[in-house]
């Protein structure tokens, strides 16, 4: 049995990777920036639940106070940002920024204590790095940061390993299944592999760089080879 933290693990790829570590057996404890809905999400699959906001790390270290050993850490927290340069807003730059690179940092400054030789972190970046869209500005900057994170932490915390996995478009996602069937059509249409990626894939990914020991400092693309599409 392992013992598994998963920050933003209240909804989306986050949940459904705590929900089948703690099927597995694992002891688990999800995070999410809601204490009522992190408990709610806890409690359905069978984990423990902890309110974190990562947009706000000076109070992170409180928020993970009594979580013990940590075997696997999983940083899947993200945040939807529509902003470009031409109208830019900067409490959003500001707010995503602060998440996805100070947020996740500051976890692992706070776990690595509670944390042996064995252990494994994956952070979760994206995409748009290389593909980005009208409004990614700051997704595209901050997941291609995620690339800088993964390295320098993979030196810093060696031999704990450190690696991330970037989603392409998700299909059965929450975000994705709202989109008209048109839209992930054409989208499939442009992925080699004919489908899109599905959250159990992105689960499987994840579980992958986490269980396997010679797999350290690596940037794992999920999207059925849609960058080349």
């Amino acid at each position: 049995m392992s013992s598994v933290l998963v920050v933003g693990g209240t909804s989306g790829i986050g949940r459904e990777f705590a929900r089948v570590r703690a099927e597995r057996g694992d002891e688990v404890v999800l995070t999410g920036r809601d204490a009522h809905r992190a408990d709610t999400v806890a409690k359905e699959i069978g984990a423990r639940g902890l309110a974190l906001d990562l947009s706000r790390p000076q109070e992170i270290a409180g928020a993970l106070a009594d979580v013990g050993h940590v075997d696997h850490l999983v940083l899947a927290g993200v945040s939807r940002d529509e902003n470009r340069v031409t109208d830019y807003d900067i409490a959003a730059a500001l707010h995503l920024v602060t998440l996805k690179l100070v947020g996740y940092t500051e976890v692992v400054h706070v776990v690595r204590p509670r944390m042996d030789d064995e252990g494994a972190i994956v952070l979760f970046g994206g995409q748009a790095k290389e593909r980005p869209y009208p409004g990614a500005t700051t997704v595209a900057t901050v997941n291609a940061g995620i690339r800088g994170l993964v390295h320098t932490l993979a030196v810093e915390l060696a031999p704990i390993r450190v690696n991330a996995v970037h989603p392409g478009v998700v299909g059965d996602s929450p975000y994705w299944r709202a989109k008209p069937e048109e839209v992930l059509a054409g989208l499939r249409a442009k992925t080699p592999t004919g489908q899109l990626a599905t959250v159990a894939d992105v689960v499987d990914a994840t579980d992958f760089l986490l269980r396997n020991r010679s797999v350290n400092a690596v940037e794992l693309s999920v999207d059925g080879g849609w960058l080349l599409g």
